[in-house]
């Protein structure tokens, strides 16, 4: 069975060397893979103008894209969110068998190119993080094993990893590396149990993921509450270690903060290094805009790439993503990029961006839209009208600024940390299943804001 997510993760990487990196975010990124039927894939767009935009611009794209990642595929239809019911009911899903023949048939996976070392911007947030990594590179299975990459999104963590993979694949082609997400191992788990009755498909997928020489899982921190695949991940660890394997990971937070984890995982994966990356110093990212824009023939001056630089200061995609607007803006309108373009690029981001967020404004954004009190959010109260919008303050609060998890727990009422992490990570899987607490949480974040 064809791993819908696997596919179209894939077909994305190879759309975007293909499309303006603004086209790429505001029409691709949003689509979502739902299925297979007749041979295409599925996507889902947001509404029914992105739906037309993408059919009338982007299809062709896509068609080629998806039939490259996968020779069995032959287009994409594109629905939106409300035909997604009913499409489901009435189509007939078939979900071709993949050929036999997969990219992990030399050991080796696809890493992306333009991801390197000598394109990864190095600065005080990261070098330690970059140098463990080349260390690794150059003796794999040797040094630092595990090796544990902790930060948060957008600051450069699967570029490390893929920097890692195309420099092991330049300097010892014959070592068989492998790359996944802890989702596509999570999945390919699962599968093999459906159809151990069936065939070997277990010990196919243990073969797979205990004969490579190095292991990467991106974004670790996926398997926490999940006992049976930390089991899986467990006996694969200790294989490869047992045996000189390299093995690389990383999370969006250290292992300690992890939870719920098995405590003999949480030791394993403390065994090695533990390198974290920081959001990165403004000439760091001034770098970065440099090297960014270089690598599309732009020349831009320091008081521009500043002026960028300064409006994010704690994720480097975002950041990359202004300066892809504001290329797209200043050759659309056939005019250099100056700082009054820049300007005008990003005048709805400029407008909608408060300079400075505290844990208080959430706080009081939470309170003000679920109509309670501070006393109440941050008291000790356990009502379910209480401990939901707290949960959800909690959440929002890891995820919009920088915050110890100590002080976080201070702020309601002198809750430890553990308590803090159930919070954030039960609002975090609620958003993937929970229309309504999604559509909470983004509404508050609207809030804070003012959008």
């Amino acid at each position: 069975m064809i791993n819908i997510n696997k596919v179209w993760k894939e077909a994305k990487e190879d759309l975007s060397s293909k499309m303006l990196a603004i086209s790429f975010e505001c029409w691709i990124e949003k689509l979502e893979p739902l299925c297979i039927t007749n041979s295409q894939l599925v996507l889902v767009a947001p509404n029914e103008g992105a739906k037309k935009c993408v059919l009338k611009n982007y299809k062709d794209y896509i068609t080629s894209s998806v039939s490259k990642v996968n020779k069995t595929l032959t287009g994409a239809i594109i629905i939106i969110e409300s035909e997604k019911d009913e499409y489901l009911n009435n189509a007939i899903v078939d979900e071709p068998k993949e050929e036999k023949k997969e990219e992990f048939d030399d050991g080796f996976t696809a890493f992306t190119k333009k991801y390197t070392f000598d394109n990864f911007i190095v600065g005080k947030s990261n070098e330690f993080a970059q140098a463990a990594g080349f260390a690794v590179a150059n003796d794999p299975g040797n040094q630092y094993n595990p090796l544990f990459i902790y930060g948060g999104v957008g600051l450069g963590k699967t570029h490390l990893m893929h920097a890692i993979g195309n420099y092991i694949k330049k300097t010892k082609p014959y070592l068989k590396v492998r790359y996944i997400t802890s989702e596509t191992f999570v999945n390919e788990f699962v599968e093999s149990i459906k159809h151990t009755s069936k065939n070997d498909t277990m010990r196919e997928f243990r073969e797979k993921y205990r004969s490579v020489d190095v292991l990467m899982i991106d974004d670790i921190q996926f398997i926490a509450g999940k006992p049976g695949f930390q089991e899986g991940i467990f006996h694969t660890f200790n294989d490869l270690y047992q045996n000189n394997k390299q093995i690389i990971l990383t999370s969006d937070r250290p292992p300690k903060e992890i939870s719920p984890l098995e405590e003999r995982l949480r030791t394993r994966f403390e065994w090695g290094l533990i390198a974290d990356i920081q959001p990165p110093d403004l000439e760091t990212r001034i770098a970065i805009l440099a090297k960014k824009a270089e690598q599309q023939n732009k020349n831009y001056s320091l008081d521009l790439l500043t002026f960028i630089a300064e409006k994010v200061d704690s994720n480097i995609r975002e950041m990359e993503g202004l300066l892809s607007k504001v290329i797209f803006y200043s050759d659309l309108i056939k005019k250099d990029a100056t700082i009054a373009i820049a300007e005008e690029a990003l005048r709805d981001y400029i407008d909608t961006k408060k300079e400075t967020i505290t844990a208080w404004d959430i706080i009081n954004a939470t309170c003000s839209y679920f109509n309670i009190t501070t006393t109440d959010i941050t008291g000790k109260k356990k009502n379910k009208n209480i401990v939901i919008p707290r949960q959800i303050a909690i959440y929002l609060i890891t995820d919009l600024i920088n915050l110890p998890l100590v002080s976080i727990g201070e702020l309601f009422g002198g809750k430890d940390h553990t308590t803090i992490i159930y919070a954030r990570d039960k609002i975090s899987d609620l958003i993937k299943t929970d229309p309504k607490i999604k559509l909470q949480v983004n509404d508050i974040k609207d809030m804070i804001y003012k959008r």
